[in-house]
């Protein structure tokens, strides 16, 4: 062998040698790349909980909050319960109570029970029906089921549910493979899946689809170990049955009108205030006012007053309030401390029920109007009781509503559209009295917003619209605004002592005066014929279950003929 060639050989050798580390590094690259991660995911991490907790699977997405798995069954916090599938579930954690209201009935368990109470008697479960821990009540899944249209599934760290069914997309896993956190063999494996498992297509792309499991795990799998879809019929719950929620209708529209009464001796009115009505079929005196925080109530009522209300061909619809003891007294008494307590509510409830049916009437008006935000839960499940009371002694359930804004909507018009028999909404007061803002009593923009809001909860026929047999006299003078309440039947006279004349406002739909004296300017939006059959036409055109007044003998003969046409007609 030559000097040179014996040159060349260790050049031919590390260039092979770098060739082969080069063609070994970039296989390594290369199999880096195209290879499949066998990386296992954190589950606790993927699902983000920890201990006792279970992540929850709704129909296909996941939550963000979570189940607890407590002594071998799955329960749920009261909000969550609220939220996805059963608000009428109402904890009383004073009395440490949760109750389940049906149109019939009042189910009752002890926190911390396993034994739950109907009219049927005691039942017995074999898990805790709901425990408190950190303040928090949390309720057994099962027994959620037992009055709620929804189905779950319990696996290691997570629950699937489903209020919903319909059809799904399906395929079969054609070879064994992952299904992987995200779409891409570098991400980490959530499960392994078996050729001829079936899994649900969620969304499908390019080459990957988002899946979920027999087990409902969700992750992504490669198409190309995927059969074609086909759609799938879902099976619904077939165990549960809606209540059935019936309500007593008057064959006509409603007429009401409210009777304001301050005392026994006012009930002798009865006669002069019907004497000056037309087409009127329901009475509402103002009878009964809490007076008290047990659940008592201060009463004028008397029988003699109902007889001849139906000698009249009247219906009496006694009306409980929350305030005008208060006002008459100045007692400031809580409205959240009676209905808060079920002892409390509930001798409201069969109080104001014994009540009604002593006296004959017909039916029980609702009026309370110093409910705050933290009231509202307490109300509607006295709305809810009150409701098995009157439909089990075929009493009218009606109940009066401020016109629907964001700010009230804890009176919970969808739910009194459900177990009321009427829900009364007052079309007035857009401008009050005190309020220092001079303006319109009832806008006809304003009445109908209320309309139609209420109309968006509350069955048409079941929609009273009460209107003001008032307005309002504004007197400002400088900075200070004053005002005084002018009725129906007595306006036409004050304008013609002063001497002005109003004219028609097409914006609020009402004649409109301005006028000067002294140092003052008087404004006034009048209630009167013309304006009432403007209100009484767009309650027509939305079909609604009729008409109410505040109040009788405020009115005029022409405002009654027109509403004596609306409810005939």
């Amino acid at each position: 062998m030559g000097k040179e060639m014996k040159k060349i050989i260790p050049i031919i050798v590390a260039l092979v040698l770098i060739l082969l580390i080069g063609g070994v590094a970039v296989g390594s690259v290369l199999l880096e790349k195209y290879s499949y991660s066998k990386e296992e995911a954190d589950w606790d991490e993927f699902y983000q909980v920890s201990g006792k907790e279970a992540a929850i699977i709704l129909q296909d997405e996941m939550v963000e909050e979570k189940a607890i798995v407590h002594e071998g069954s799955c329960y749920l916090d009261l909000a969550t319960v609220h939220k996805y599938l059963n608000e009428i579930f109402y904890v009383d954690m004073g009395e440490q109570l949760l109750l389940y209201t049906t149109a019939t009935d009042i189910i009752s368990a002890q926190i911390g029970g396993k034994t739950y109470t109907s009219s049927e008697g005691s039942k017995e479960t074999d898990y805790v029906i709901c425990y408190v821990e950190n303040d928090t009540l949390y309720v057994a899944m099962e027994y959620v089921e037992l009055f709620t249209n929804y189905s779950f599934e319990v696996f290691d760290r997570h629950i699937q549910v489903y209020t919903e069914w319909g059809t799904r997309q399906v395929a079969e896993i054609t070879k064994d493979t992952a299904v992987r956190v995200k779409g891409g063999i570098k991400s980490p494996i959530l499960k392994e899946v078996v050729k001829g498992e079936q899994v649900e297509i969620l969304e499908q792309m390019e080459t990957w689809s988002k899946v979920k499991t027999e087990d409902s795990v969700i992750g992504y799998v490669e198409n190309k170990r995927l059969t074609e879809m086909e759609e799938e019929k879902e099976t619904p719950v077939t165990s549960y049955k809606a209540p059935e929620y019936t309500s007593i209708a008057l064959d006509r529209k409603v007429s009401l009108g409210f009777h304001a009464i301050g005392g026994v001796g006012g009930n002798s009115t009865l006669g002069e205030m019907i004497a000056k009505t037309k087409g009127m079929n329901v009475i509402a005196p103002t009878w009964f006012s809490l007076n008290d925080e047990e659940g008592n109530f201060r009463s004028f009522g008397e029988a003699s007053y109902v007889s001849k209300a139906h000698d009249m061909g009247l219906q009496v619809w006694g009306v409980l309030d929350d305030f005008n003891f208060n006002n008459e007294t100045g007692a400031n008494l809580s409205v959240y401390n009676v209905l808060s307590s079920t002892t409390k509510r509930q001798y409201l409830v069969q109080n104001i029920t014994n009540t009604a049916l002593g006296l004959g009437l017909d039916g029980i008006n609702l009026d309370f109007e110093r409910l705050n935000s933290d009231t509202g839960v307490h109300f509607v499940q006295f709305l809810r009781e009150l409701s098995i009371q009157c439909r089990a002694n075929n009493l009218v359930l009606s109940i009066d509503n401020y016109v629907p804004f964001n700010f009230n909507d804890y009176y919970r018009l969808d739910i009194q559209g459900q177990v009321a028999d009427y829900v009364i909404i007052m079309g007035y007061d857009e401008h009050w009295h005190g309020s220092g803002d001079p303006g319109s009593v009832a806008s006809i923009d304003y009445v109908t917003g209320g309309i139609e809001r209420t109309l968006e909860e509350v069955p048409a026929q079941k929609v009273v619209n009460a209107l003001p047999f008032y307005t309002i006299l504004w007197k400002l003078d400088g900075a200070n605004v004053t005002d005084e309440y002018l009725t129906l039947n007595n306006t036409a006279d004050y304008l013609n002592r002063v001497g002005i004349t109003p004219e028609w406002n097409e914006e609020t739909c009402q004649n409109y005066a301005e006028w000067n004296s002294g140092n003052a300017t008087y404004r006034i939006w009048l209630e009167d014929a013309e304006s009432i059959s403007v209100k009484l036409n767009v309650m027509n055109a939305h079909n609604i279950g009729g008409v109410a007044v505040w109040r009788l003998g405020y009115g005029t003969q022409g405002v009654w003929e027109l509403l004596n046409a609306y409810v005939n007609s």
